[in-house]
């Protein structure tokens, strides 16, 4: 410890934690988390690689879709790699300015998803709503300027958190309760008046993922009343239909972060395996289902998918092909 002042001190590093109450079996735990992280690697980049090859699928729906896997990728590289670390080394400790540079990417990106997935909600009120006009509203353009918005919006609001947090002092203890930096995790451990932060915290939480989600269920109020208004049953059930894959990753990622901001801040002190159950619901469920979720339930990409791996096939025996001519 160095100190700060003539009443605190602050920790030149913290120690993350893994899962409590299993360290003992950390690296067996280990192997379904390292297969959670390379399907995460391999459907996420497949999802992105298809989208960029493919021109056909150069369109709203599909863009907002690589987009989301470029979050979900980001969000996995900031996590699993921290997991995985504790459970195969044990290796806890983490510098203050690492820490800090974790928590900064992990809600960077976390705020990413949820302006995606709201994004993805416009796209689909547009096509049900306004079919005959989703290629004028939704144009190249419009969605440069969505995706600029979204930047510019999750940069603006994460970047005051560490420049707040290299203001307080922390001289209780180090000993974070996640297998990675969060905020309100980290902001608990300081001796010093934190409410400067816990307020500009929740403030960040409402007016981003808070926000998304009132306006997704806002889109979706829409999306139904229009659904009602279709004649034919299976018509509605086409529409409804179209929306599954989005809904599958709305339940995925707000459920529990609601639920795991809530417990930080308002809740009873439970049990840390909860807090940490939720947050890794949050955090890595995601980037490995929603890849799974729409491959299996969107019929262009997965012909895509299998028509990019059956070319590479002819392809690759091709080549070995005339290897084994011009060796004899």
């Amino acid at each position: 410890m160095v100190p700060v002042n003539s009443t605190g001190y602050i920790f030149s590093a913290f120690l993350v934690t893994g899962i409590p109450g299993l360290e003992a079996v950390h690296i067996w735990i280990s192997i379904p988390f390292c297969a959670m992280f390379l399907i995460t690697l391999v459907g996420n980049m497949t999802v992105i690689t298809v989208v960029w090859r493919e021109e056909t699928l150069h369109v709203p729906m599909y863009v907002f879709l690589a987009m989301l896997a470029a979050s979900d990728l980001g969000l996995a590289l900031f996590t699993f790699p921290s997991m995985l670390r504790i459970f195969w080394l044990d290796a806890r400790e983490m510098s203050t300015l690492a820490c800090f540079t974790q928590m900064f990417f992990i809600h960077t990106f976390q705020d990413f998803e949820s302006a995606i997935i709201l994004a993805m909600a416009f796209d689909r009120y547009v096509a049900i709503s306004h079919p005959l006009h989703y290629s004028l509203i939704l144009t190249s353009s419009v969605i440069a300027r969505i995706g600029l918005a979204i930047v510019v919006r999750t940069v603006t609001v994460q970047i005051p958190l560490p420049i707040l947090l290299r203001r307080l002092s922390f001289c209780h203890t180090n000993v974070l309760s996640h297998s990675y930096c969060l905020h309100p995790d980290i902001i608990k451990l300081s001796c010093s008046d934190t409410r400067v932060n816990s307020i500009f915290g929740l403030f960040v939480v409402i007016s981003t993922m808070g926000l998304d989600f009132l306006l997704i269920l806002f889109s979706y109020v829409l999306i139904l009343k229009t659904v009602l208004s279709i004649a034919s049953h299976g018509g509605r059930l086409k529409a409804l239909n179209t929306c599954i894959s989005h809904l599958c990753a709305v339940i995925l990622f707000f459920t529990p972060m609601i639920c795991l901001s809530m417990l930080h801040r308002f809740g009873p002190r439970l049990p840390a395996c909860i807090y940490v159950t939720l947050a890794n619901m949050h955090f890595l469920i995601p980037p490995v289902m929603n890849p799974i979720v729409y491959v299996v339930k969107t019929k262009q990409i997965r012909d895509k998918i299998l028509k990019l791996f059956i070319q590479k096939a002819p392809e690759k025996s091709q080549i070995m092909f005339i290897n084994q001519i011009m060796v004899n």
